[in-house]
Formats: structure tokens, C-alpha cells, sequence
């Protein structure tokens, strides 16, 4: 893993944290992963494993599969991230621009699905402060 792909990953969940919003404290209680280990991966010092990935998902709101493509632990290109959801339409990602992510470079892939994820979590809590 590159210094620039570890780098990238550790800002994407970051941003996440800050848009949901958490702090990082409570990103570790909700995830049982220590506050030292989480802000080493934010900085970039440390890549998160799969489990890991796993046990910050839900709290970030990231789908798994989201978090894992973005770590590359998936490839784009596989249709399970064809089937990630879109943040407006609450289905999936239309196959047309699933396809033509698929022709871009990987860098460009995991930074359009992190877009697209905080995307999602910004249009989340919208909905729920209009409630």
C-alpha cells in the first residue's frame, strides 16, 4: 500500500467522522477500536486491516463494501460495487456511471465512491434535521 493510497483512505474516513459528526472518542466507542489506533489511520500512519474497516463502517455510514473498495480490498470493478447506493436516489448507482467509473483510474474510482459517500451522509442527516 502506497504512502499516497494510505494517506487518501485515512482523510476519506476522517471527513466522515467530521460530516456524521463524531469525535473521534466516540467513533471508538461505537467501533471498540482504540482513539490512538483511529487517529493513526486518519493521519495515515497506519492502514486499517478488514475488521477493523468492518467495525468503523456502520458508525461512519459506510456500506462495508464502500470502505473496503476505497481500501482496495475490493475491486472497483466488482459488482458489488456496481450495486453501491447512489446518496440521492437511496437505490443504486445508475449502471451507466457504474461503468464508467470502472474505466478510471483506481485513485479516481476511490475518490468519486468517498465523494459519493459523504455525499450520502450529508444528505442523511439533512433528512433527519427536518424530521
Amino acid at each position: 500500500m502506497s504512502d499516497t493510497s494510505r494517506n487518501e483512505l485515512g482523510r476519506i474516513i476522517k471527513q466522515q467522522r467530521m460530516a456524521v459528526p463524531l469525535t473521534l472518542q466516540e467513533l471508538a466507542a461505537m467501533s471498540e477500536v482504540s482513539a490512538s489506533h483511529l487517529g493513526r489511520i486518519e493521519r495515515g500512519e497506519r492502514f486499517p486491516s478488514a475488521s477493523i474497516l468492518r467495525k468503523v463502517a456502520q458508525p461512519l455510514g459506510f456500506e462495508e463494501d464502500e470502505l473496503f473498495t476505497l481500501a482496495g480490498y475490493l475491486s472497483p470493478q466488482s459488482p458489488r460495487v456496481a450495486e453501491a447506493h447512489h446518496p440521492y436516489s437511496g437505490g443504486r448507482l445508475d449502471p451507466y456511471v457504474a461503468r464508467v467509473l470502472a474505466e478510471e483510474s483506481l485513485d479516481v474510482q476511490r475518490a468519486v465512491i468517498g465523494i459519493l459517500s459523504i455525499l450520502k451522509s450529508i444528505a442523511k442527516s439533512i433528512t433527519k434535521e427536518k424530521r
